[in-house]
């Protein structure tokens, strides 16, 4: 299996509720939940996080796109923003994307934009079946336990 980081994302918690640490390749980010969620709101919260995957994507996709067709599109914005509805499915994420292009009329071009968008890598992650691979691990007085390890598949 080849994955698609070189190392993983790795977070950590301590006793202040909410505030993690998220370490990636180049530094820290910090993740918090809003003042009216009962954090300090001292950085993204997960929602935040995982849209701002898709915003980034679709945002370099379509720039790709426009780069290579030598298309004359000097800014793109996107947003993005989600909510869950409860149906017969369960619980069911949607996401609304929404991309600005100025000046392009061309509705064949628009719907160029939309394919690209659509086929970004994240947006395909999001829209395939996503399998969850947990393992807990204990540490005793800094040591690892691998017996102790336990698998949780979910997807």
């Amino acid at each position: 299996m080849k994955y698609i980081l070189k190392n993983p994302v790795r977070g950590v918690i301590g006793t202040e509720k909410f505030l993690t640490s998220v370490h990636w390749r180049n530094g820290v980010l910090l993740t918090d939940e809003p003042e009216n969620m009962g954090g300090g709101d001292l950085g993204p919260d997960p929602f935040t996080l995982l849209l701002s995957s898709l915003v980034a994507c679709t945002l370099a996709s379509l720039r790709m796109y426009a780069d290579l067709k030598g298309l004359n599109i000097p800014k793109i914005e996107v947003e993005a923003n989600i909510h869950q509805v409860i149906g017969n499915e369960g619980l069911v994420a949607h996401i609304e994307r929404r991309i600005f292009v100025p000046e392009v009329s061309d509705a064949e071009l628009q719907q160029r934009l939309i394919r690209v968008a659509e086929n970004c890598p994240v947006s395909k992650i999001l829209k395939g079946t996503i399998r969850i691979n947990s393992k807990l691990r204990t540490v005793i007085a800094n040591t690892v336990s691998p017996q102790k390890e336990t698998d949780r598949k979910t997807g």
